[in-house]
């Protein structure tokens, strides 16, 4: 069929298994085609196409709800309710959220973006239906990757004992972003291998059945054995002790065995898991056989190869920058520890796990407890390295706040995605660290101008033993420079003028130093002297340099890429008032009061005129208020 005449998923519900086995293959070949140019998340998608199909032909949305947990597997959702048409536009500026997103379906009912979420909504969901007395179904669909974290299992506690109907679908595909690790994991494995749970069930009690029940000690024996049995061959009774019951497992490639689990969860009464063994990347071989992650989202690929399509001669990724400084300093260091919560891929840390596989841990998608691990590591005199991104340490904040900050523990966290990341969007832009870390106690936080120094701040984060430290830095690649061929440690609360200049300053770091170079020679041009400063440390600030630059009355303007309420513009204000410089003229660029959506991160920074031009245009205003107050 045509998939781009698509409007709506009811037709599903006609089709018999056959026209939806074609319907699966077309809907495959389309996603490979559309993310060959695009990219995009194609290992979630490509795993779940039978599911979502089989979802909508036995459920009917909006009405019965749809909860994807994370997301980023909802594209196959999203062609079956009236978006093919979009996936040109694909997580690019004003087109096609790589998410569930509200605002563009009806059939959206939750936003995602970072795990474990769904189960906690759709018990928000499920008790708002009762209240209201509704008799619609919530589904939502959670990865084995995304059980791993605490929220979810909170979840699951509470929809169990509340004995909520519901119908959770268990997507088990053995990874999440990189190979699942954990006891949670290797319990589902042992579910996969364990057999259909309910046709077990029933064959142990249609045995015990058959013995003779002379008088209420055998009977009590027999179902105390019925009960012992279970423990011992029925893999599902964790899920059972939670309140749920449990269907599976399930091949979530076949249709009929499919549809046939989804209307037995529809008959029963309680929380209902239902789960299905799928298989990442089905139907594409390089992305089927990829074992550490590297097809779980990509950028564009030859389709015919599975080749991906990346320029030449790239400088190194700062990821691999950071942890491959890490990981040579831990050479000569036995006290250096790196954690990661489940994206060794993405932070790069592979070669560091290879070199030291005592000293790697990856926990699995859970943020609060890598964040803790990391200070009680601390404790005993070691020096962890957690690596996480921006967009993943908001959800372990407390644990920051209480665990590594409030003790004083020397916690290095290194803060990858920085500033804005481009196509995923909202819920992945690196914009709120500044802001929720910088007015914590003990808390130091830098950001390099380059790779090159950026290896300085990691030497020099871990040479430091007076508390937690934090960089940031950002997604891609470093620019380049020549690197030092020795580790060098940088003062903590250096500044560095990069130009000088008598009329005016730009108080930057990191990806914002080159548009400030660029403004400045701009200005040069036409007669205004600024000076160009790297302010690498976000706190502590360079006091004495902003003494200096107030104390010469010169106007400054910050710019960041990061959120203005409450970032580094906002630090340099407050000294200006604390230190009485009641004359300092001060103007911020930074990230405006609101949530910056997918695209490209030039398209992004034009649209909220994070510019050279509008740095221009600022700096030519202040240095004008000036001249006109001096005369």
């Amino acid at each position: 069929m045509d998939l781009l005449s698509i409007k709506d998923p009811s037709f599903v519900k006609k089709m018999n298994v056959h026209e939806m086995e074609r319907l699966s293959a077309e809907i495959r070949k389309f996603l490979i085609e559309k993310l060959s140019v695009t990219g995009g998340h194609i290992g979630p998608n490509l795993g779940v196409v039978e599911l979502t199909v089989a979802l909508h032909h036995c459920f009917t949305s909006p009405k019965d709800k749809f909860l994807f947990d994370v997301g980023h597997q909802s594209y196959v959702h999203k062609i079956l309710t009236g978006r093919a048409d979009k996936f040109d536009t694909l997580r690019q500026y004003k087109g096609l959220c790589g998410f569930p997103k509200m605002n563009e379906s009806e059939h959206d009912v939750w936003e995602t973006g970072h795990s474990s979420t769904s189960l906690s909504a759709a018990m928000g969901m499920a008790i708002a239906r009762d209240l209201k007395k509704s008799d619609d179904h919530v589904v939502p669909i959670i990865g084995d990757g995304a059980l791993t974290g605490g929220m979810a299992l909170e979840a699951l506690n509470h929809i169990g004992h509340e004995k909520t109907n519901m119908i959770v679908i268990l997507n088990d595909n053995e990874m999440s972003i990189a190979p699942n690790v954990g006891a949670m994991h290797n319990m589902l494995g042992r579910m996969r291998t364990g057999g259909k749970y309910n046709k077990l069930k029933d064959e142990l009690e249609l045995l015990l059945k058959r013995i003779p029940a002379v008088g209420g000690r055998v009977a009590s024996t027999a179902e105390r054995l019925k009960d012992s049995l279970k423990y011992m061959f029925v893999p599902g009774m964790f899920f059972e002790e939670f309140g749920f019951t449990y269907l599976g497992p399930i091949d979530g490639h076949n249709l009929d065995d499919l549809i046939q689990s989804l209307e037995q969860a529809k008959r029963t009464e309680g929380p209902v898991l239902v789960h299905v063994i799928t298989k990442k990347g089905k139907g594409y071989k390089p992305a089927e056989t990829d074992k550490v992650g590297s097809w779980h989202g990509t950028g564009p690929y030859k389709m015919d190869t599975g080749d991906m399509i990346k320029g030449t001669n790239e400088p190194p990724a700062w990821s691999a920058v950071v942890s491959e400084t890490v990981r040579e300093i831990a050479r000569t260091d036995e006290r250096i520890v790196a954690i990661t919560p489940a994206m060794p891929v993405g932070s790069k840390l592979l070669g560091f796990a290879g070199e030291f596989p005592d000293r790697m841990f990856d926990v699995g998608i859970a943020e609060q407890h890598a964040a803790t691990v990391a200070a009680g590591l601390a404790t005993q005199g070691m020096k962890p390295f957690l690596a996480i991104y921006s967009t993943f340490l908001q959800r372990a904040y407390d644990q920051v706040v209480h665990d590594i900050c409030r003790p004083n523990l020397n916690v290095f966290i290194g803060i990858d995605r920085a500033g804005l990341v481009g196509a995923d969007g909202e819920t992945h832009q690196g914009v709120f660290d500044i802001a929720f870390l910088r007015h914590l106690p003990n808390m130091v936080l830098m950001m390099p101008k380059d790779e090159n120094e950026g290896r300085h701040m990691v030497n020099t984060a871990i040479q430091y033993d007076a508390g937690p430290i934090a960089m940031r830095f950002p997604r891609g690649n470093g620019l380049g420079v020549e690197i030092d061929p020795e580790l060098g440690v940088i003062p903590i609360g250096s500044w560095e003028i990069l130009k000088e200049g008598t009329d005016a300053a730009i108080l930057t770091f990191g990806t914002t130093i080159p548009m400030a170079l660029e403004a400045a020679e701009e200005l040069e041009g036409r007669g205004i002297s600024v000076k160009v400063v790297n302010a690498r440390f976000i706190k502590p600030l360079d006091h004495a340099m902003l003494d200096e630059l107030f104390g010469q009355n010169m106007p400054v303007l910050t710019i960041e890429e990061a959120v203005l309420e409450g970032g580094f513009g906002s630090a340099v204000l407050e000294y200006a008032h604390e230190s009485a410089y009641y004359d300092a003229v001060i103007d911020r660029m930074g990230i405006p009061d609101k949530f910056i959506e997918h695209g490209s991160v030039t398209k992004l920074l034009e649209d909220i005129h994070l510019t050279k031009e509008e740095a221009v245009r600022k700096l030519a205003a202040l240095v004008r208020e000036k001249q006109e107050e001096r005369a």
